[in-house]
């Protein structure tokens, strides 16, 4: 009969993703996403509830408040938050519409 070594200490790399870890992209964004806050689940319940938008963005951008806020400087807009969203609450909107309105 063998017996297994069991360890102590498993070794591993693990690192968690968070705002700046790519840089500041926001500047080269084509889509920004906007939240409807009317269709947000959190947002519209005032509860720490759902936050699939939080959860899946790779860049850690989305806070996990009520209601919550994406952070634009370092937001690729990927569009992974907007696709996740359960309640289609958050809309992928090109940055010239947002250009146009600044002017």
């Amino acid at each position: 009969m063998t017996k297994v070594k069991k360890f102590e200490h498993i070794v591993t790399s693990h690192g968690e993703p968070g705002p700046g870890d790519g840089g500041r992209t926001g500047s080269w964004r084509v889509l920004r996403p906007v939240i409807d806050l009317d269709r947000c689940i959190p947002a519209k319940r005032n509860k720490m509830a759902c936050f699939t938008c939080w959860l899946f963005c790779p860049d850690g951008v989305i806070t996990r408040t009520i209601p919550p806020q994406i952070n634009l400087e370092y937001c690729k807009g990927c569009g992974i938050c907007a696709a996740e969203c359960p309640a289609k609450a958050i809309l992928m909107i090109e940055e010239s519409h947002f250009i146009t309105e600044e002017e």
